[in-house]
């Protein structure tokens, strides 16, 4: 019977997946490594465990649906508002730099051009589920390289439209500029009908789904939301992971989005673990035995052109060195996106049954190695920003850093990093205080935007000691350091306390395991969001009894202190974070708002 033989392959692939990622686990290694290896290990160039990788494909792709709905879930039009620049500019450079350095290494090579610009398509492409996978487990989503990453990541999904039109104009086939022409139109008018449905029918519809109280209906509304126009996306010529995505971009700007993110995730997290196991699956052990020395060196010619490629384009954009290296890393792999390309390619008579083989093998050996490399990157960055002049060279500090004159009218005033939620409250309590203070952020947009407003806020890197420096470390009351960033925000701290060895540090992490590194490198005080969180929720629910407010503050005292990550180092109490103010002087005076 069909039933027990996928209810068997399917025990199998959960079973040796679970074993290959615990013992990788024991080695420090992302889960994401642990799926493609035990892929690798079970597929029809492995073991031979499972026969038949079709049925697992077909859970692969109905994953990557969902994960790329759940993506547009968290990316509302809003925010990418925001990651236009970074997504045209950062996403362009990286697309178009790739596709060029591939297309003058066939040249070389005596391949003939359209054959050199499909191969620059195929390796532009990178993965997108494997990168927000560990960007996601490493909490960096919202971190400089994160936002790059994820703007390039956005740009090369929306570049798979015209890079499929464009193999026909390649492959010498006639009648490819009527086709390409028709599916743009289509495409356009998807985009524009599923924003228009994102802001009328579909909130009604969903509202009156939420009306039953049944949370089974919602979830049902919310896939038959993400199928439907997925389906639709197809049949406009489009990719069913693009129309996934625009759904979920139609659903993050209603009430409901939030919900729906929250519904969907259990089951993304599920069968995305299907997408990386089937991935791995498609790794041939047989051409690695066949072409080792060909397969090593495109994989190691990949990843170096890549990386090099992204960093090159963040620092175009003026970013930080120590952020462009995590951001090339972060895109230098095959994306599986390229696969669906390679099939495309290989019926248009673009690449060869052999080239194939060997392209998917270094396309996986690529996804292999990227969680690897994202793992030990944060080392290599921290190399990177000792890259001083390379820094200077292409002025990544940006249109609006600071400035020697103003940092020297500043004393006893605070240095606030990162201009997110936590950050512009902090901001607007010093301004509205007249406390003199100044903010530096890595973003360009918040940056120009803030400064519209008259708000003292400067583009910069926090981490660099040259902004400490220029934002008067030496002077300042207080470093409050807010970033999204658990790696810059340790940097941050290295340099400030390098540059000023008792300046109070007020630090927020995400992570309760992020506290003791902080306090290593000599932050005055950390607060974890897990467990200011989980406190806050003990002091609401004690409040509500009749214990007194002193016996509660005692309470939750004890806790913070009795917490694992809670006690602090056994060193002397830096001096208090935030000291009475003093009398306002004339620089002061001067600095109000």
């Amino acid at each position: 019977m069909e039933v027990p033989a996928v209810l068997q392959e399917l025990g199998v692939v959960l079973g040796v997946a679970v074993v290959v990622v615990l013992a990788l686990s024991h080695l420090r290694l992302p889960t994401i490594a642990g799926l493609l290896a035990a892929g690798a290990l079970i597929g029809p160039g492995g073991l031979g465990l499972v026969h038949d990788a079709a049925r697992i494909t077909v859970l692969a792709e109905i994953g990557v649906v969902l994960l790329l709905f759940s993506i547009g879930l968290e990316f509302s039009l809003a925010r990418l508002r925001r990651l236009w620049r970074v997504l045209l500019l950062g996403g362009g450079l990286q697309v178009g730099l790739t596709t060029l350095g591939v297309l003058v290494g066939a040249l070389v090579l005596g391949v003939p051009a359209a054959r050199g610009v499909f191969f620059g398509f195929l390796v532009a492409l990178s993965s997108t589920a494997i990168v927000l996978r560990a960007l996601t487990e490493r909490h960096e989503v919202d971190a400089p390289h994160g936002r790059l990453i994820i703007g390039a990541l956005i740009f090369q999904d929306l570049c798979v439209v015209p890079m499929m039109l464009a193999i026909p104009l390649l492959a010498g086939h006639q009648g490819g500029v009527g086709a390409i022409l028709a599916v743009l139109v289509k495409a356009v008018l998807l985009v524009l009908a599923t924003v228009l449905l994102g802001r009328t029918v579909v909130p009604r519809f969903l509202k009156d789904v939420a009306a039953t109280r049944r949370r089974e209906v919602f979830i049902l509304a919310v896939l038959g939301i993400c199928v439907g126009i997925a389906w639709l996306s197809s049949l406009a010529g489009l990719s069913l992971a693009l129309g996934a995505f625009l759904a979920g971009i139609a659903l993050a700007d209603g009430d409901y989005g939030h919900q729906a993110l929250a519904d969907v995730l259990p089951l993304r997290e599920t069968l995305a673990s299907f997408f990386f196991i089937s991935m791995g699956m498609l790794l041939d052990v047989r051409v690695l035995m066949e072409r080792p020395l060909l397969v090593a060196a495109l994989v190691v010619g990949v990843v170096v052109l890549k990386a090099l490629v992204g960093a090159v384009s963040a620092m175009v954009m003026h970013f930080p060195p120590w952020v462009a290296v995590l951001a090339g890393l972060g895109l230098a792999q095959i994306g599986e996106f390229s696969f669906v390309l390679a099939h495309a390619g290989a019926q248009a008579g673009l690449l060869s049954a052999g080239e194939q083989r060997v392209f998917i093998t270094m396309s996986v050996l690529t996804m292999l190695v990227t969680p690897v490399v994202l793992h030990f990157g944060p080392r290599l960055a921290a190399g990177a920003a000792h890259l001083k002049r390379l820094e200077a060279l292409i002025g990544a500090h940006g249109p609006h850093h600071l400035e020697g004159t103003h940092s020297a009218a500043l004393t006893d005033h605070y240095i606030v990093g990162g201009l997110g939620t936590a950050g512009r409250l902090v901001t607007r309590a010093l301004r509205e205080s007249r406390l003199p203070h100044v903010c530096i952020d890595l973003d360009p947009e918040v940056v120009s935007e803030a400064r519209r407003r008259g708000e003292s806020l400067y583009y910069g890197d926090i981490t660099s000691a040259e902004i400490l420096e220029r934002a008067g470390i030496h002077r300042a009351r207080a470093l409050v350091l807010l970033l999204d960033d658990p790696l810059g925000a340790a940097r941050a701290v290295s340099a400030a306390r390098r540059l000023h060895a008792h300046v109070p540090i007020l630090v927020r992490v995400q992570r309760l395991g992020d506290i003791a590194d902080l306090r290593d490198r000599g932050a005055s005080e950390v607060l974890a969001g897990e467990l200011e969180t989980a406190l806050e929720a003990v002091a609401r629910v004690l409040k509500s009894s009749d214990l007194s407010e002193e016996a509660v503050a005692r309470l939750l005292e004890t806790l913070r202190r009795d917490h694992p990550h809670g006690a602090m180092p056994p060193v002397p109490p830096p001096p208090a974070l935030l000291p009475p103010p003093p009398k306002e002087g004339p620089e002061q005076q001067e600095y109000r708002h």
